[in-house]
């Protein structure tokens, strides 16, 4: 599935993935492909998980929103920052 991570600054992440596991303010949120599109919001201070067949990712994210729609995943985060 395609996903991407934008910050108001710049598109942090964008490709393909398997699977995204983002933390929203109503709990842990898992994102297989095809999965049902929904909105949610990102907990302020969560983690956004991105596997791809190349490796993981891990990013923090400042709030923001998760769209989940039939072409992919959006994550429009206020911060996002790889970590370590």
């Amino acid at each position: 599935m395609r996903v991407a991570i934008v910050s108001p600054e710049e598109e942090v992440w964008s490709g393909e993935a398997n699977f995204v596991l983002a933390t929203t303010t109503d709990g842990d949120l898992g994102v297989w492909p095809r999965h049902v599109p929904l909105l949610g919001v990102l907990k302020d201070g969560g983690d956004v998980k991105v596997e791809t067949d190349g490796g993981d990712f891990l990013y923090t994210v400042g709030g923001g929103f998760i769209s989940v729609t039939k072409d992919g995943v959006s994550i429009l985060a206020e911060t996002a920052a790889l970590k370590a």
